[in-house]
């Protein structure tokens, strides 16, 4: 029977899902030129293809880990998976931008619904001394669908179509759904009928549309008022804010609360959310610059700019089932913030090494560093964040944790996109003012000024533009061209320029992680814990451990 197989059997059923989904983050980005083109779409609706997947999978992850209390995580994580699938396939189908945005859309809630049921599992079928080694096994995974996105998304755009970018989803989802059928095990503790809190749904999912809209907005709207209505960016994100504190209100009196509060009275989960965000804050702003850097400015192709950033997902790779098992022995309190040291490390190298002349091997030992780092956080700081939460409680700390890192990653965007923005045009004022000296007198001043009020347009560079001025009509062939040469000069010395700043930027938020650390409870490790690894259907999987146990039942906030 299934809860008689090996509880690996059932990981690997997980990692296709976890896969698939994270992979979908950043496999799209890739084809968004090519999308422009075939579906003569906007590139503001293009751009919506991307955020409707990120906002609608932010926005529902409590409400899909609490779906996995009440309907069962075995259930949801396969009906989500095939769910996910289906929306692949209407993805690829899709005959305008609008079709496309709503299968996204659709896919960020399959999303939503099946990821936080994969950390319920594990935490249910893998006794606590080996509970780090296998999400180091998961962590590892996520790199690999983080990170490998890119080079697949740009394998596919080049020698397929980029519709293949969603129809890829399907093989790797049909197999989780049967390997999923076959090893993992139900996991519902005990036959109670549990209910959702309806109105706590509706309140959640709100304030989270508010902020994370906000944060992914913000930018294009200058942070003022969003066209066409008589809302701001500020006042959108702080009606979010106000509904997340209503919603914490109501929790707080509920018999079964969608987020049992009494989670956070236990430290070292309440740190490790912090450590989440921070995480994915400083982690999406190294990989914006990086894509950028690496085809807008050193004109890598999509697939080279990839091939790149492998070491990242290689050196991950390979250290995160270690600091898993090195986790299960000693605790997260030593290794998280070594971590975060050698992450931030290698984020500082990579601004030091960058210049217009480098290549892939310039940033091969700041990005191994990187990796190290990553592999010694993701694996032990989840690890540490389910201790002491039993598995009947898995599947709400577990959306918890990636709320965090969803609106960590919509933070990490509105920040450092800001900071390279405002960095960039002044570098590009700058530069321009030195080049323009090449040029006619009549045009200098125009030129500089269309680098000085470049304004939001300064990150279309971004989206696959270099941006910058245009040579006015009538004038020589000769003149025509230099100005192109000198924009493009501008561009590449104004992003090498501002990259810099805005790489310490991420890398002071790692440090600040870093000494997040040192809030870290020390934990005596038993290796006694009454815990099975094989639980049967109708029982809870296993007891609390000793320490501080967090259970479910009684008013949301008290015990």
């Amino acid at each position: 029977m299934a809860r008689e197989r090996s509880p690996w059997l059932a990981l690997l059923a997980l990692c296709f899902g976890f896969f698939v989904i994270l992979l979908d983050t950043t496999i799209v980005n890739v084809a968004i030129p090519t999308m422009l083109v075939s579906l003569n779409a906007s590139l503001d609706q293009i751009l919506w293809v991307v955020n409707a997947y990120v906002l609608t999978f932010a926005v529902l992850l409590i409400t899909g880990g609490r779906l996995g209390d009440v309907l069962g995580q075995r259930r949801l994580f396969i009906g989500a998976l095939a769910a996910f699938a289906l929306a692949s396939a209407v993805c690829g189908v899709a005959q305008d931008a609008n079709q496309l945005i709503a299968a996204r859309a659709a896919q960020g809630v399959a999303a939503a619904a099946l990821s936080p049921q994969t950390l319920a599992i594990v935490s249910a079928i893998f006794p606590a001394q080996r509970r780090g080694a296998a999400l180091g096994i998961l962590s590892a995974v996520t790199a690999m669908a983080a990170l490998l996105g890119p080079v697949l998304g740009g394998l596919i755009v080049t020698y397929l179509d980029w519709r293949w970018i969603f129809y890829v989803n399907l093989p790797i989802g049909i197999a989780g759904v049967v390997l999923a059928l076959l090893f993992v095990p139900d996991l519902r503790p005990g036959r109670r009928r549990r209910r959702l809190d309806l109105l706590g749904v509706v309140l959640v999912s709100a304030g989270l549309f508010g902020i994370v809209f906000g944060l992914i907005e913000g930018q294009r709207y200058d942070w003022g008022a969003i066209e066409g209505s008589w809302l701001t960016i500020p006042e959108v994100i702080g009606a979010g804010a106000a509904l997340v504190a209503a919603f914490l209100v109501w929790e707080w009196f509920q018999v079964e609360p969608l987020v049992l509060l009494a989670l956070f009275r236990n430290r070292n989960f309440s740190v490790m959310v912090w450590l989440m965000a921070v995480l994915w804050f400083s982690l999406v702003g190294l990989m914006i610059m990086m894509s950028i850097d690496l085809q807008s400015v050193l004109g890598m192709s999509a697939i080279h700019a990839g091939l790149t950033i492998t070491p990242i997902t290689l050196a991950m790779g390979l250290v995160a089932p270690f600091a898993g098992r090195f986790t299960d022995r000693v605790g997260a309190r030593y290794i998280l913030p070594l971590g975060f040291l050698a992450a931030a490390a290698g984020m500082a190298g990579v601004a030091v090494v960058e210049s217009d002349g480098a290549t892939s091997w310039t940033f091969v030992a700041p990005l191994i560093s990187v990796g190290v780092g990553l592999g010694c956080v993701v694996a032990p700081l989840t690890t540490e964040a389910i201790r002491d939460v039993r598995p009947a409680l898995a599947g709400a700390a577990s959306s918890i944790l990636y709320t965090s890192r969803q609106v960590g990653t919509a933070a990490g965007l509105a920040v450092i996109g800001a900071v390279l923005q405002s960095r960039l045009v002044s570098a590009m004022t700058d530069r321009a003012a030195v080049d323009s000296a090449q040029l006619p007198a009549p045009i200098r001043g125009r030129f500089v000024d269309a680098f000085a009020h470049a304004g939001s347009a300064g990150l279309e560079v971004g989206r696959g533009q270099s941006g910058g001025a245009q040579a006015p009509s009538g004038l020589p062939p000769q003149v025509a061209e230099l100005i192109g040469r000198l924009s493009h000069d501008v561009f590449v010395t104004g992003y090498t320029s501002a990259m810099r700043p805005t790489l310490a930027v991420a890398t002071g938020v790692l440090l600040l992680g870093a000494a997040s650390c040192a809030l870290i409870g020390r934990r005596r490790i038993s290796r006694s814990s009454p815990v099975l690894s094989r639980p049967s259907a109708s029982v809870t999987p296993h007891q609390p451990p000793p320490g501080t146990p967090l259970r479910e039942g009684g008013t949301g906030g008290r015990r």
